[in-house]
Formats: structure tokens, C-alpha cells, sequence
């Protein structure tokens, strides 16, 4: 005689159904899952109880003789679920008398009582029941299907490995492999900064607002343009110096060299933009933006700094001559009173403001 086991380590049985056990016989075995699975639907002791059967007609159908059994534990799991697991396993022995057990487990939990069947009958084998609708797994799969339909969110993720297969993909068709991986990490640098510091944004914000104010007719609009026009202006400005310095073999002095040509170029575009947001708000409110005074004082304060920098470091390179040290700390001094001062204004506008605030609501 062989004997099919289920385990129920913690007693859903007892706690759900109302079923004590062990339950012994196929019928009653039936109804003891029917039972369970009709009080709570997705517990997975429903699936091993139906499995046990299973297997039951599948080693009946093979001419052997056999009895299922389901043992169960306690709610507390440990000794005493154990205990009675072992008590109520005996108890069946004693009815059916087997020779031979098969163990049907629903995962580890139940299987961790697999000595206590080795230890009273020879035990044949265990088979662990998987249930192929998992909720977890399939709300999972469903949120991810749904939230990839969010263009902001499948833009971030889906991108970035596009990028990865259409680079390495033209250049592995292309024959310069080497160069598709150089490239590959060049593009996902940049995209990755800019995901970081959400420059991806701001880029969208300015082409949103660009087009607005060319709808609306806003001069801000011109004054943007002439501004990137600047910019661009300072980049070719530091390529020439760059390529000029091309017998200079330090590498960096010339970085640095780039960085010299163009600030002055950037520092000017971005003031021209500051102009242009202080008079399109003008406009629209009807008196100059304070904000003007501290964004271009803080624009150049930190180009004055920084151009101070690229001639302490071509001074710490020996190219610089010590002549110039006093105008290097004037323009290091200078730029960081200037940040220092737009901070202060800052707070200056803030105190004002809400003393106005307060101010009204008192009068009112």
C-alpha cells in the first residue's frame, strides 16, 4: 500500500474550512479542498490538495494500490505544528498501513517535514505543485505593460535600448565595432546627465516657450535666439582656439584654452536670455523683474570665477606668468562678491516681499 501525502503545515484547513484533520480517503480529500478553496480562492494548499488526487488516480490507473491523506499542523508553525503533523501521520498508519508514502508539497514550508515521513515509511518522491497564474506575477507583468504606455516613462527606458541596438547594430554593419561602443557610451553619458539633472525638461520647457512667445509675438523670443547664436559663436570660438594650440602637446592646457575663448561668449549669451525673460515679464506684469538684478549679478559673479580658475590653472601649469597672479584674484575675489551679493539681494527681495504681504494683510 502507498500512501499520497499532503501536508498543511499551518492548518489552513482548521482555520478557513472548519476541517480537522488528518482527512483520509479520496472523497473526503475532495471535499476538504472544494471546502477551502471555495472560503479562500487563492490559497495554494487548494492546488497541493487537488494534486494529491491526481497523482492518486494516476497511481491507481497504474494498478497500484494506494490512499491519499492530508495531515495538518497549527496555525503556530514550528514544534507544535510538527507534533501534530507527526501524531496525526501515525494515526494513519495505523488505518491504512503503508508500506511506501509520496509526498505532495505546495514549497519548502511542507517539505520541511519530509523526515518525519522518512523516519516511519520508505518515502518515494515529492512533488512540489507550481501554480502557473501567479497574482504577484501577473500584476507585475500588467503595471509594467501599463506604465509603459506613459510616453514620459517609456521614453527613459525603452530609449536608452534603442540607442544601445541602433549604434551597435550600424556599427557592427559598418565594420568599426570599436567605434559603435565608443560611441554608444559617449550617447548614453550624455543621456543619462541629462536624465539625472532632468536637463531633458528644461529643453522641453524652452522649446514650449520659444513657441509660444513666436505665437504670441514676444521679444523674448529674439532675444533667446541671439543668445544661443552666442553660444554657438563661443563654442566655434573655442575650437579655433583649440585647433590653433594643436603644437601645445598638453592636451588639457588646450581644454583649457577652449574654456577661455568661449566663457566670455557664454557669459554674454546668457545675460542677453536674463534680458529677455526681465522684458517679457515687464510686459506681461508691468514692472521689471527683481529677479533681473540677481540672476545677472549671479551670471556674472560665476563667469568672472570661473575665468579666474582657467588662469590658476594655466598658472599652476607654468604657462601663466606670476605678472598676473593680482588679476587672477581680482577676478576670483570679484566673481565670488558678486555671487555673495546676488545671495544677499535675494533674501533682500524675499524680506521686502513679505513685508509687503504682511503689510496688506494687516491694513486689511
Amino acid at each position: 500500500m502507498r500512501l499520497v501525502v499532503c501536508i498543511d503545515r499551518d492548518d489552513d484547513l482548521g482555520r478557513k474550512a472548519g476541517v480537522a484533520g488528518p482527512v483520509v480517503g479520496r472523497a473526503q480529500v475532495l471535499d476538504a479542498a472544494v471546502r477551502l478553496g471555495t472560503v479562500d480562492p487563492e490559497d495554494s494548499d487548494t492546488n497541493a490538495i487537488f494534486a494529491a488526487v491526481s497523482l492518486l488516480d494516476e497511481l491507481r490507473g497504474a494498478g497500484e494500490e494506494c490512499e491519499v491523506c492530508i495531515l495538518t499542523g497549527s496555525p503556530k508553525v514550528g514544534v507544535l505544528s510538527d507534533r501534530r503533523v507527526a501524531d496525526q501521520f501515525d494515526h494513519v498508519l495505523g488505518e491504512v498501513h503503508a508500506s511506501s508514502a509520496y509526498l505532495v508539497s505546495d514549497g519548502a514550508e511542507d517539505e520541511y517535514l519530509f523526515p518525519i515521513l522518512a523516519s516511519r515509511v520508505r518515502v518515494d518522491g515529492v512533488r512540489r505543485v507550481y501554480v502557473r497564474q501567479s497574482a504577484s506575477i501577473e500584476s507585475t507583468y500588467y503595471t509594467l505593460v501599463r506604465a509603459l504606455k506613459d510616453p514620459k516613462l517609456r521614453a527613459k527606458t525603452v530609449l536608452p535600448f534603442a540607442l544601445v541596438l541602433l549604434i551597435l547594430g550600424i556599427a557592427a554593419a559598418g565594420g568599426v565595432l570599436l567605434w559603435g561602443v565608443i560611441g554608444l557610451a559617449i550617447v548614453l553619458g550624455v543621456y543619462l546627465i541629462f536624465w539625472t539633472f532632468d536637463i531633458d525638461e528644461a529643453l522641453i520647457d524652452s522649446v514650449r516657450s520659444a513657441s509660444a512667445d513666436i505665437r504670441q509675438g514676444s521679444v523674448a523670443f529674439g532675444f533667446g535666439l541671439f543668445a544661443l547664436a552666442l553660444v554657438g559663436v563661443g563654442f566655434l570660438e573655442g575650437y579655433n582656439s583649440y585647433y590653433a594650440s594643436l603644437s601645445n602637446p598638453n592636451v588639457f592646457d588646450r581644454a583649457v584654452v577652449f574654456l577661455q575663448a568661449g566663457l566670455i561668449w557664454w557669459i554674454g549669451g546668457a545675460l542677453i536670455w536674463e534680458v529677455g525673460r526681465a522684458i517679457r515679464r515687464m510686459f506681461s506684469r508691468g514692472r521689471f523683474p527683481r529677479s533681473f538684478v540677481v540672476g545677472s549679478t549671479s551670471i556674472v559673479g560665476i563667469g568672472l570665477v570661473s575665468y579666474g580658475i582657467t588662469f590658476l590653472v594655466r598658472y599652476l601649469e607654468g604657462i601663466t606668468k606670476p605678472a598676473q597672479l593680482p588679476l587672477l584674484a581680482g577676478l576670483i575675489v570679484t566673481g565670488f562678491g558678486l555671487v555673495i551679493g546676488a545671495g544677499v539681494l535675494q533674501q533682500y527681495f524675499k524680506a521686502a516681499a513679505r513685508r509687503t504681504v504682511a503689510g496688506s494683510t494687516s491694513s486689511n
